[in-house]
């Protein structure tokens, strides 16, 4: 079976060309693409089927992102970028209009974090651009944590693999919407942080 595999270099060329290329995080594999390009995120919702009222969170290559993409920092989203970035924790904040609206889902919110995987962060910071990083799965199944769990059909539409052998699977990232006051946490996940004090809704990514 041609899994697609590929190194870091061509992996950026192909996101900075409006491709997709599936690539490990800390927790599964993730699908990036450009996050920025309209054209792009658009063929990610219909290579996994995800309805377009879920919003896709995103990887930036520096904290310095934050400032073109969303409209504050809120304090206690500081706090949270202070311990636990990077790392596998979404801050959803409120987003600015350069995001494309599939993107945002229209909630006008999007989902952001730095991660501490190598090959996820060196792909961000070397396509110069926010990476998606939706898990690499057809939407509603379970993520997978190696190439080669990757399902067929995505393998068959995306344009390549970055492999970073076997992710750690376990829990996902943890989701925190730091829009509201105060803050909800949407998704328990691998980072814990009841410690806050925030109110928890969880609701399936």
């Amino acid at each position: 079976m041609n899994l697609k595999l590929t190194n870091i270099e061509k992996a950026v060329q192909i996101i900075q060309k409006g491709g997709v290329v599936a690539y490990p995080t800390e927790t599964f594999y993730g699908l990036g693409v450009d996050a920025l390009n309209p054209r792009a995120v658009e063929r990610l919702f219909k290579i996994k089927k995800r309805p377009s009222s879920k919003p896709i969170s995103i990887i930036i290559p520096n904290i310095n992102w934050l400032k073109y993409l969303i409209k504050e920092v809120p304090p206690i989203a500081q706090t949270l970028i202070e311990k636990h970035w990077p790392g596998p924790l979404t801050i959803i904040f409120a987003a600015k209009d350069i995001l494309p609206k599939e993107l945002t889902a229209e909630t006008g919110k999007i989902g952001i974090r730095i991660s501490s995987h190598p090959m996820a962060q060196k792909l961000a910071q070397l396509s110069e651009t926010p990476v998606t990083a939706t898990s690499a799965n057809l939407s509603g199944m379970p993520p997978p944590n190696s190439p080669q769990e990757i399902h067929p059909q995505i393998k068959k539409q995306i344009d390549a693999i970055l492999d970073g052998g076997f992710t750690k699977g376990g829990l996902p990232s943890t989701v925190i919407d730091v829009t509201v006051n105060p803050p909800i946490i949407l998704r328990k996940g691998a980072i814990k942080v009841d410690q806050f004090g925030l109110d928890k809704n969880e609701n399936k990514a």
